[in-house]
């Protein structure tokens, strides 16, 4: 518990700095590799199907056992075991990467508005040389708040549940499904089980993210319309989960989200979520970041209640 508290703290401190080896970095080198040897060797649909499945099982076994052995073996020496532990939390953790990102493209437009579609390039993968400064602050909202389900919530869950190593083998599934979970031509059958998967693993979390941000909303946001709009809207998304996070930002907000994108020279429609009550501005970067981190601490508050419950009882009873 000690650990995951630590790592939450050094994440917010200093995020990834460029330099620093991070294992999803090495995560997105094998996929890439295991998708250029899939394509070498499947040419047709039913193939390339079959080798997204594959890619999805070994990736599975790998992102688990290599830290849960590395763990094991370090579990005598007290000191190096919690600081490795410590270091496979942080980098599961992704909340001041998401805030310096969404910073980063808040800034951009006092330089200029091809600044910002730049910066937002490396954060979405829809076409973002089109866009105005509205689309640009969705785009930038929309990502923030699916993100912190995917990148914060989620991995903070299972790292709860199943320590570090099951922290790491959800990170997989996410970049799996980010680098091959596009329902387009390309990444139709490849990408299929990658979606699939993280889908599943996305299930629970997605919902609780949702409603922890409406929660730590409150006396700050119109969580009223958080809540309605997270239930209403919550099917109006190509994704089973990520209405939930976008449709409670949306309607906290008081912002309408969603619409039609283009990725990779395919234009994708999607519905809307939440009511145009006003318009986006760029302000809500700034409030959606905030919403962001309410969640996550709301998260780390509950766990470190329930822990301490579980534990008085424990004691109590034995």
């Amino acid at each position: 518990m000690v650990d995951l508290f630590i790592a939450s703290i050094i994440d917010i401190i200093i995020g990834d700095p460029y330099f620093f080896p991070h294992p999803v970095k090495l995560m997105g080198r094998i996929i890439s590799f295991e998708e250029k040897l899939a394509r070498r060797l499947l040419k047709d649909e039913k193939g390339l199907k079959i080798g997204g499945f594959f890619i999805v099982f070994i990736n599975i076994l790998l992102s688990f056992f290599i830290p849960f052995t590395i763990l094991k073996f370090l579990k005598p020496y007290k000191i190096l075991y919690h600081t490795v532990n410590a270091y496979f939390i942080y980098t599961c953790i992704a909340a001041r990467c998401l805030h310096d990102e969404a910073f980063k493209i808040y800034k951009a437009f006092n330089v200029s508005l091809d600044e910002a579609r730049y910066r937002l390039s490396f954060i979405v993968g829809r076409q973002t040389s089109h866009l105005d400064e509205g689309e640009i602050v969705r785009a930038t909202v929309e990502t923030v708040a699916e993100n912190t389900s995917d990148g914060v919530i989620a991995p903070l869950i299972y790292i709860m549940i199943g320590g570090a190593p099951l922290g790491m083998m959800y990170k997989m599934i996410n970049t799996m499904d980010s680098m091959l979970g596009y329902m387009n031509e390309k990444y139709r059958y490849i990408g299929f089980f990658p979606a699939k998967c993280d889908d599943v693993f996305n299930f629970i979390p997605a919902r609780v993210t949702g409603a922890l941000m409406n929660l730590s909303s409150i006396f700050r946001y119109d969580v009223k319309n958080g809540f309605k709009i997270m239930i209403r809207d919550r099917k109006n998304h190509k994704s089973p989960n990520c209405a939930y996070p976008e449709g409670a930002v949306a309607g906290l907000l008081n912002v309408q989200l969603g619409g039609d994108n283009i990725y990779f020279g395919e234009l994708v429609k999607k519905p809307k979520i939440g009511n145009r009550i006003r318009e986006l501005s760029r302000e809500d970067i700034k409030k959606t970041v905030e919403i962001m981190y309410r969640t996550e601490i709301l998260l780390l508050i509950l766990y470190l209640i329930i822990k301490g419950v579980l534990l008085w009882f424990t004691v109590g009873i034995f």
